[in-house]
C-alpha cells in the first residue's frame, strides 16, 4: 500500500514516505486532531492476510506500549481504518546511525562510509545500552538490533526502533510482554525476499544464524556487531551474500586491526567478549556492558590498544602483560584463565560475576549485590534467585566458567567463610547454618533468638567459634561452629541499638563490628575483647569493616567509596589516612552489610551495587503501567504518601547522614521541608484524616521515636512515644483518635500496635505473633485493617476487623506486600514481595463478614522495598484518591534491574593500588 502526500487515514494526513521494511512501509504524517507529526507504520498489503504477520505486528505494538523509555521510540496508538492496519509511533527528527555511517543503499546515503570518532561513538553506544537494558527487564529481546534502526537526533539523543521481530522471553524473571513469542526468526527464501535476511544478517548472533532461539546474549552479539561498525567503518562481519555473511559469523573473526588506535583498552575487551561465538562464554547480560563502558578506570592497564590486537608473538607478550584486561569476563571464564596462565609476578586482573541466567543478586531476599571470597581464594559465594524466583546460595570456583546452586540453602543469605575454606555458614529465618563448601547436606550451627529472625553477619576463628548477630536490639552472641546453645559475647551497651557485621581480627579474640546507635558520635565501627568484653569504636562507616592481613589495612565503606586505612591490631589504632580502593560497592540495601570480602592471597571481590536508592524520581502511573506525568526533584526518595485530598505528598529522602521528610504540592509544584535534621533519619510519613499534620518515625538519643507535625510547620513537633526498639507509624485511624504502628520485640519479631492519641495513653499490642506482621493499613471507613505477614512462610496479606481484631481474610495468594486501601475502601492494592508487580482486589463487606474478589494484575514496575534497619521496609508507592492512578518512585533514565549489578573480583587488589 504505497500511500501518497496527502492521503487521509482518519485524522492523520500523510505527508512523506520515511521508508519501507520487512514488517512494514512507514511514514511521516500529522495529527489532525492533536497537531504533531508522527510516523505511521502500515502492515503491506501482502501480510495483511497472513496471521503470523498480523499477529506479530498487533505483538510489537504491545511491547513498545509495555515499555517507556527516553532512547526507545514511543507509541501513541494501534488503528484499523478501512484495509489500513497500523501503528502510531513516536516521529524521531534526525537521522538513523546507518546515515551517520553512510551504509544505506546509495539512493539514500549522502556520503560515503564512514567511522564515527571514539567518544562519539561510545555515547552512543552507552544510550543503545540504556534502551536494550530497559528492553531486557521487561523480558523483551529486540533480535533486530542494526544501525538502520537506530535513530540519532540532532542534539546526539539517541532512540532504538522497531521491535517488530522482538520476542518475550519466556525464561526472563522479569517478562512482562505479551505470550506466545517464542520462535526466533525463520530463515527462508521467502523471508530473504521480502527483505527480512538482508536487512539483519549482518548483525545476526551465531545462534540466529543456525535457527537457534534467541535470547538476551544474542542483543549483547548485535549491539557488539554496531559498536564495531561505528568505531571501524566497516561490518564486523561481512560477504557478498546472505550465505556468505552467515558463514562469516559461524567461522570468522572481526577485522580487530581496523579498530583505531584511540580505542580504549576496555572497550576491545568489552568487544572480544561481546562477540564470543558460544553464548556461554559470551557477556551475559547487559548491565555488565554498562559496568565496563561507565567504570573504564576498573580496567586500566599498562598496555596499549595497538599491541592487545597485535598477532603471533607480540600478541602473546601482551597477553601475559595485560592478562586482567583480556581475560575479562562475566561468567569467571577469566579466573578460569587466570588460574591456567597465572605470571609469577603479581600481576592485576580483573572479571565480573553476573548474576544467574534471568535471576538476580538477593540480600536477605532484597535485591543487592553480596559475596565472600573464600580465604583461599578458590571460591566465591553469594545468594541470589534463580530464573524460576528461587532463592539460595550460589558457588562459584575461580578456575570455572559458572556458578551453581548450593542444593539445600534455600533462602540463605549473609553467606561467611571457615578459615581453612572447607565451610560457608550462612543465615535462614530463623537458623545459624552451615555447608560443605565440596558439597553434602546442610547443617544446623543454632537458632536465632526469634523464629523470623535472619541474623545480620557473622564471623568465624580457628578456634572454631563463630560470633554472630542474633538479631535487633542484641548484643553479638558467641556458639561453637560444631553448634549448641550461643551465648551473649557480652552485654549490650544502653547507647547500642544494635551490633551487627561482625569480623575477627587475625588473633581470633578481638571482633570488629557496627554499632547501630541513635547519636552519629556512637554510631560506627567498633572492636571488642572476646576475653574480656572491652570495647572502642574505631570510626564512623556506613558498613562493618573487615581486617586484610597482607594490607595492614581495614577495609569499609562510606557514600558508596570502599575504603582501606591502615589498623595496628596490636594497639586497636589507625594509622594514616584512608586510601579509596573502589567506587559504586554496596552499602545501603541492608543498612551496615559487608558487601565486599578479600582472601589470603589477595583475592578482593565486592558487589557494585549502587547502595541506598538515588537518582529516583516520582512518577504518576496509570492502571495500565504507562508513564503519565514526573513530580518534584530527583532524589533518594524511600517512601511516600499522599494526602487525603491528592494534592500534597510527603516523601521521605534519604542522605550521607539519615533522612529527612519533605512536602511537594501538586498544584503549585512547590518542594518544602518538614524535618530539618537528616541525623534523626526521619521517615515514613502517615498524613492525619485531615491533612493537617504527619506523623513519622525519628532515631532520637533514647532510641526510636513517633512524633507528628503541623504539615505548615506551624508549630514545634510534638513527641508522641519513644523507646528503643525500633518502630515505624503505617496509619492514621479515619476517626483520628489511634495511630497504627510496627514495632520490633525481641521475642516475637515485629508486631503490630495501636497508639491511642489521649494524654498519658500507652501503646497496644493489636497483633502479637511469632511471625512478623507489618503495614498494618486501616479501611477508610475504619472497619478493617489490611496488613502483610509472615505466617505462611512468605509475606502475604490479610485482613483483619478493626479494632477487634478477630477473624482472618488472607487476600493475596502468591505472596503480597504493602497493602493499601483506595479512598472509597472498595478496592485494594499491594504489591508481590519482590517489589516488582502491582495487583488490586475489589473488596466489599457485609455486616461482620469481609469479602475479597479476584485479584488483577494491573503492571509491573520496580517498587522500591529499602530496609530501614530492624526488619522495617519503606512504602514507596501510593494510589491517587480514586485508584487511577499510581505515584511510584522509578529510577530515572530506565527501569533498573535492580540486583542485576555483577560482582567485581580484582586479583592483586593491592598492586592495583600501587598502580
Amino acid at each position: 500500500m504505497a500511500l501518497a502526500a496527502g492521503t487521509k487515514l482518519g485524522s492523520y494526513d500523510i505527508v512523506s514516505a520515511l521508508g519501507a521494511g520487512g514488517m512494514g512501509e512507514v511514514y511521516r504524517a500529522h495529527d489532525t486532531r492533536l497537531g504533531r507529526d508522527v510516523a505511521i507504520k502500515i502492515l503491506p498489503e501482502s501480510f495483511a492476510q497472513d496471521p503470523e504477520r498480523v499477529a506479530r505486528f498487533q505483538r510489537e505494538a504491545q511491547m513498545l506500549a509495555s515499555l517507556n523509555h527516553p532512547h526507545i521510540g514511543g507509541i501513541y496508538g494501534l488503528e484499523d481504518i478501512g484495509d489500513a492496519r497500523f501503528l502510531v509511533l513516536e516521529l524521531v527528527d534526525g537521522a538513523s546511525l546507518a546515515e551517520r555511517l553512510g551504509v544505506l543503499p546509495s539512493a539514500l546515503s549522502h556520503q560515503p562510509p564512514r567511522r564515527l570518532a571514539v567518544p562519539e561513538a561510545l555515547a552512543i553506544a552507552r544510550q543503545i545500552v540504556d534502551a536494550l537494558e530497559a528492553a531486557h527487564d521487561k523480558g523483551i529481546v529486540h533480535r533486530d538490533l542494526k544501525p538502520a534502526n537506530i535513530m540519532v537526533t540532532h542534539d546526539g539523543q539517541v532512540k532504538v526502533l522497531d521491535f517488530g521481530l522482538a520476542k518475550v522471553d519466556a525464561g526472563s524473571a522479569g517478562s512482562s510482554g505479551p505470550g506466545g513469542m517464542t520462535h526466533s526468526p525463520t530463515l527462508t527464501f521467502a523471508a530473504t525476499q521480502a527483505g527480512v535476511i538482508l536487512g539483519t544478517a549482518a548483525y545476526m548472533s551465531p545462534e540466529q544464524a543456525k535457527g537457534r532461539p534467541a535470547d538476551k546474549r544474542s542483543d549483547v552479539w548485535a549491539f557488539g556487531c554496531v559498536l564495531f561498525e561505528m568505531l571501524t567503518g566497516k561490518r564486523a562481519f561481512e560477504g557478498e551474500d546472505v550465505s556468505d555473511t552467515l558463514a562469516s559469523i559461524l567461522r570468522g573473526e572481526p577485522d580487530w586491526a581496523a579498530l583505531p588506535t584511540a580505542v580504549p583498552p576496555h572497550v576491545i575487551a568489552l568487544l572480544k567478549r561481546g562477540l564470543a561465538k558460544d553464548r556461554k562464554t559470551r557477556i551475559p547480560d547487559l548491565a555488565v556492558v554498562r559496568f565496563m563502558l561507565d567504570e573504564p578506570d576498573a580496567f586500566s592497564s599498562r598496555t596499549t590498544t595497538r599491541d592487545a590486537i597485535l598477532p603471533g608473538t607480540a600478541r602473546l607478550r601482551v597477553w601475559q602483560a595485560a592478562a586482567a584486561l583480556l581475560l575479562l569476563t562475566t561468567l569467571g571464564a577469566a579466573g578460569a584463565a587466570w588460574y591456567a596462565s597465572r605470571p609469577k609476578v603479581p600481576a592485576v586482573s580483573r572479571f565480573f560475576v553476573a548474576p544467574p541466567e534471568n535471576g538476580a543478586f538477593v540480600v536477605n531476599g532484597l535485591p543487592g549485590t553480596l559475596s565472600a571470597i573464600a580465604p583461599d581464594g578458590l571460591k566465591l559465594v553469594f545468594s541470589a534467585r534463580d530464573a524460576a524466583g528461587k532463592s539460595m546460595l550460589w558457588l562459584h570456583p575461580i578456575d570455572s566458567l559458572t556458578a551453581h546452586p548450593l542444593v539445600g540453602t534455600d533462602d540463605g543469605s549473609y553467606p561467611f567463610w571457615s578459615p581453612d575454606s572447607r565451610f560457608i555458614g550462612y543465615s535462614t529465618r530463623n537458623k545459624l547454618m552451615k555447608i560443605p563448601a565440596s558439597g553434602g547436606p546442610p547443617q544446623t550451627v543454632c537458632s536465632f533468638n526469634g523464629p523470623t529472625i535472619v541474623g545480620r553477619g557473622s564471623t568465624w576463628n580457628r578456634d572454631d567459634v563463630i560470633v554472630f548477630n542474633n538479631g535487633p536490639s542484641a548484643p553479638l552472641f558467641r556458639v561453637s561452629s560444631s553448634g549448641g546453645t550461643p551465648s551473649p559475647v557480652w552485654p549490650l551497651p544502653s547507647t547500642h541499638n544494635a551490633q551487627v557485621f561482625p569480623s575477627f581480627l587475625p588473633d581470633g579474640h578481638h571482633v570488629l563490628f557496627r554499632a547501630e546507635a541513635g547519636s552519629d558520635d556512637i554510631s560506627g565501627l567498633w572492636v571488642g575483647s572476646l576475653d574480656t568484653g572491652e570495647m572502642k569504636r574505631i570510626l564512623g562507616a556506613d558498613t562493618g569493616a573487615i581486617f586484610s592481613s597482607s594490607a595492614g589495612s581495614l577495609l569499609f565503606v562510606r557514600q558508596g567509596t570502599l575504603l582501606k586505612q591502615g589498623f595496628d591490631v596490636k594497639a586497636l589504632t589507625l594509622d594514616h589516612e584512608p586510601v579509596a580502593v573502589a567506587e559504586h560497592v554496596e552499602s545501603g540495601i541492608v543498612p551496615g552489610v559487608i558487601a565486599f570480602s578479600v582472601s589470603d592471597n589477595g583475592i578482593l571481590s565486592y558487589g557494585t551495587g549502587s547502595g541506598r536508592a538515588a537518582g529516583l524520581l516520582m512518577s504518576w502511573f496509570n492502571r495500565e503501567g504507562k508513564v503519565l506525568q514526573t513530580v518534584g526533584p530527583e532524589a533518594s526518595y524511600e517512601g511516600i504518601a499522599l494526602s487525603p485530598d491528592g494534592t500534597r505528598i510527603a516523601a521521605h529522602r534519604h542522605s550521607g547522614q539519615g533522612g529527612d521528610i519533605w512536602v511537594t504540592e501538586l498544584t503549585r509544584g512547590t518542594t518544602s521541608r518538614l524535618t530539618f535534621d537528616a541525623s534523626q533519619d526521619n521517615s515514613s510519613p502517615v498524613w492525619s484524616p485531615t491533612g493537617t499534620d504527619i506523623v513519622f518515625s525519628s532515631r532520637r538519643t533514647n532510641g526510636f521515636g513517633l512524633y507528628v507535625k503541623r504539615t505548615d510547620n506551624s508549630g514545634d513537633e510534638e513527641r508522641l512515644l519513644e523507646s528503643p526498639p525500633s518502630k515505624r507509624p503505617t496509619s492514621w485511624a479515619p476517626d483520628g483518635r489511634s495511630i497504627v504502628f510496627s514495632a520490633f520485640d525481641p521475642k516475637t519479631s515485629l508486631d503490630i500496635l495501636t497508639l491511642p492519641l489521649s494524654r498519658g495513653a500507652q501503646p497496644i499490642p493489636w497483633l502479637q505473633t511469632p511471625f512478623n506482621e507489618t503495614d498494618g493499613r486501616i479501611s477508610p471507613d475504619g472497619r478493617w485493617l489490611a496488613y502483610q505477614s509472615g505466617e505462611t512462610g512468605r509475606l502475604e496479606v490479610s485482613v483483619r476487623p478493626f479494632p477487634s481484631g478477630a477473624g482472618q481474610w488472607q487476600i493475596s495468594t502468591e505472596g503480597g506486600a504493602f497493602p493499601v486501601w483506595r479512598n472509597d475502601g472498595r478496592e485494594l492494592f499491594y504489591i508481590s514481595p519482590s517489589g516488582a508487580r502491582l495487583f488490586a482486589v475489589e473488596v466489599k463487606s457485609t455486616g461482620s463478614t469481609f469479602e475479597p474478589g479476584t485479584t488483577k494484575e494491573l503492571f509491573q514496575a520496580r517498587f522500591a522495598s529499602i530496609n530501614s534497619g530492624g526488619g522495617h521496609t519503606f512504602l514507596n508507592y501510593a494510589p491517587s484518591t480514586d485508584g487511577q492512578r499510581f505515584l511510584v518512585a522509578r529510577p530515572i533514565g530506565r527501569e533498573q534491574a535492580i540486583g542485576s549489578s555483577p560482582i567485581a573480583v580484582v586479583v592483586n587488589w593491592e598492586n592495583a593500588l600501587k598502580q
